[in-house]
């Protein structure tokens, strides 16, 4: 079955089959008037009165549980005494009816948005139904969370839950009931309607369940603020079950394993999708504003790339950067800091777990500032499987045609299951390089490497892509790239054909190539990438790589290639021109206010305009600006071989 995830927020709540009908007006009169008599009476806690107050709670629950109940207009009208006396029923010592009032709570919040708000805003009864949580009785903690995810039916009783924290309490809770000492999980398709989700059947017990369910819904419903107030101790631990139940889930999800709900009879069946649970991991992995950032020294990484060469970081950006190749033998080899960190995150002997063990990255914007939009509009595919062309692609080049060839037939933008990863080692026997895009993601120090590779060059972003290479053979065919690249040579060698000159110049990122198609690299460099070397490719210079045999060795290991690519991307916001916009558009604020007359206006949006008709025209200004690049010494940005504003102004004068 294909990959779908599609959460739905609803949650029906059925009536018991019992054989009590709903009240009628005549019976309500009598039925509410001794519940509020014995209720009164039932404070010394007298047996009599207490074995009437429950016969009244539960026929009152009948009747708002039966499906006529929010279409009879007395009852209604009893609905404000009831949920006055609520607070009472909430925090009585007798475990009964106090869940029977968590449960009337509940029941009641589903009959229509304008009651579902009225009792999230109560702050007695939503007092009441978070203490009754942590409750040590499980029949009162079970009903207060059925009520919880009724409340969370709608955005209002979200809002008011998280006001009034019960999301710490349910974190606590959850916590503290017994758990298995080891998870086991499956997953099994809900089909109901237009949902089509996986769901998880786990060895909890429905107390515990419940408690994750309301648990996550909360956290995927909080800004970062309010998952910040959860305490830290309690965020970490609960964010340990959370990973180690995903590791169980993922690898169901990988080899595409369901069951139906009648299955696994020895695992419980809850209503979290899998997409539910992943979106937790990812707020709750999400660094919180008191924890100090992971950083990789940038000084480390400039003088590990850059101080074995000739030229130094200083000379590379004025002679180097977005202009010409640059091959620097043994630059990672002269900090084995860096070399170390590359390689113990990925070598030969584990690319092939790493495949198996890994799921889909789904691409996001550098120019995205909110995390959580962005979530929204992933949210149902979160912990997808690998997807071709997006996350690996298995490929190698004819040497004949001179053309690519997919291991994977028609795979564009599908899924890969356990089966398909396992075919990649065939693939690697018969001449296939595997691209894996997206280890930024998939491992904490390339990710500090790659962020601190992002501010030594002043970018929002940058991102890391590795190729495994089987000897005498090309993946890519000739092409150039949008980007910057930064070629580490990690295991192997690998040959690499660069062109001298830029043949398209400074392209921008998803401009279309299709303009330049060549079969070869003409008046190329060569270079021979060993161990530890790497290679600096300007966006724009066509390149191809390949790899031969080594005949020292007689199985021909060592003419196989692992090489890591660092890729610096620039985005329009970050060239010169759009430094150039960003300037008008400040200055243009700067202004008093009796200047943002409509000639003020026209005339900025003519200098935007004259602006970009000068970066279109002139490719000067699509350079990288580095005036947020940081420097590991004085914080100075690296010096530039040119001020392109001065040049700006001469060109608007013209204009």
């Amino acid at each position: 079955m294909e990959w779908k995830n599609k959460s739905s927020s609803t949650r029906k709540r059925k009536a018991a089959k019992f054989s009590t009908s709903s009240l009628d007006h005549a019976e309500a009169h009598i039925v509410f008037g001794l519940f509020v008599a014995s209720l009164a009476k039932s404070q010394n806690y007298p047996s009599s009165s207490k074995f009437l107050l429950k016969r009244c709670v539960n026929k009152i629950l009948h009747s708002l549980l039966s499906e006529s109940s929010n279409c009879s207009p007395f009852l209604q009208n009893l609905i404000t005494p009831l949920l006055s006396l609520l607070p009472v029923l909430l925090n009585s010592k007798c475990a009964e009816i106090a869940s029977r009032g968590a449960k009337i709570a509940g029941a009641t919040s589903l009959w229509s948005l304008e009651m579902n708000e009225i009792i999230a805003s109560d702050y007695e009864i939503m007092k009441g139904l978070i203490s009754a949580v942590s409750n040590s009785r499980r029949n009162v903690s079970m009903a207060a969370c059925n009520a919880i995810l009724d409340l969370s039916t709608t955005s209002i009783g979200k809002y008011w839950l998280l006001e009034y924290s019960a999301l710490e309490n349910l974190v606590f809770g959850f916590l503290q009931v017994p758990k298995s000492s080891t998870i086991s999980a499956s997953l099994y398709t809900l089909e109901s309607g237009d949902d089509t989700s996986l769901r998880l059947k786990v060895n909890e017990d429905e107390h515990a369940l419940l408690l994750l369910e309301a648990t996550l819904s909360l956290i995927n419903s909080s800004s970062m603020v309010q998952i910040e107030k959860i305490p830290l101790n309690l965020s970490r631990s609960f964010l340990a079950y959370l990973k180690e139940l995903w590791a169980k889930v993922r690898s169901h999800i990988i080899c595409n394993i369901l069951v139906t709900c009648q299955q696994e009879t020895r695992l419980n069946t809850s209503n979290i999708g899998t997409s539910s649970l992943a979106e937790s991991i990812f707020r709750l992995s999400t660094p919180s504003s008191e924890e100090p950032p992971r950083s990789f020294p940038s000084g480390i990484l400039k003088e590990g790339i850059f101080a074995s060469s000739d030229c130094g970081f200083q000379r590379f950006i004025s002679s180097h950067w977005e202009m010409s190749p640059l091959f620097i033998s043994n630059a990672l080899n002269e900090q084995a800091f860096i070399y170390d960190s590359l390689k113990q995150s990925i070598n030969r002997n584990i690319f092939s777990s790493i495949l198996q063990n890994s799921i889909s990255c789904l691409p996001i914007a550098s120019d995205e500032l909110d995390i959580l939009s962005f979530l929204k509009e992933v949210k149902h595919n979160l912990g997808c499987p690998l997807i071709y062309g997006q996350d690996i692609r298995v490929v190698k080049t004819d040497k004949d045609s001179n053309e690519e060839s997919h291991f994977f037939k028609n795979s564009s933008s599908c899924f890969l299951y356990m089966d398909d990863i396992l075919k990649c080692e065939e693939a690697y026997e018969n001449g296939y390089t595997i691209a894996l895009r997206g280890l930024e993601f998939r491992s904490e120090s390339i990710a500090d490497i790659v962020d601190a590779l992002a501010s030594i060059f002043g970018q929002p972003s940058a991102g890391a892509n590795v190729y495994l290479t089987p000897p005498i053979s090309q993946g890519l065919t000739c092409h150039y790239d949008d980007h910057c690249v930064l070629v580490c040579q990690l295991l192997g060698s690998k040959n690499w054909k660069v062109s001298s000159e830029a043949n398209v110049s400074l392209p921008r990122l998803y401009e279309s190539c299709d303009g330049v198609k060549s079969s070869k690299v003409d008046d190329a460099f060569e270079f021979c990438l060993k161990e530890g070397d790497v290679l600096y490719i300007p966006r724009g210079f066509l390149h191809e790589a390949y790899t031969v045999a080594d005949n020292k060795e007689a199985d021909g290991t060592e003419g196989f290639s692992l090489h890591l690519t660092l890729s610096i991307e620039v985005e329009p916001p970050f060239e010169w021109e759009g430094f150039a916009h960003t300037a008008v558009h400040c200055w243009n604020q700067a202004q008093p206010k009796h200047k943002h007359d409509i000639l003020n206006r026209v005339s900025v949006n003519l200098l935007h305009l004259s602006i970009k008709l000068i970066g279109n025209a002139d490719p000067i200004f699509r350079k990288a600006c580095l005036v947020a690049a940081i420097s590991s010494t004085s914080g100075s940005v690296p010096a530039e071989p040119f001020f392109p504003l001065e040049r700006l102004g001469k060109r608007v004068t013209k204009l």
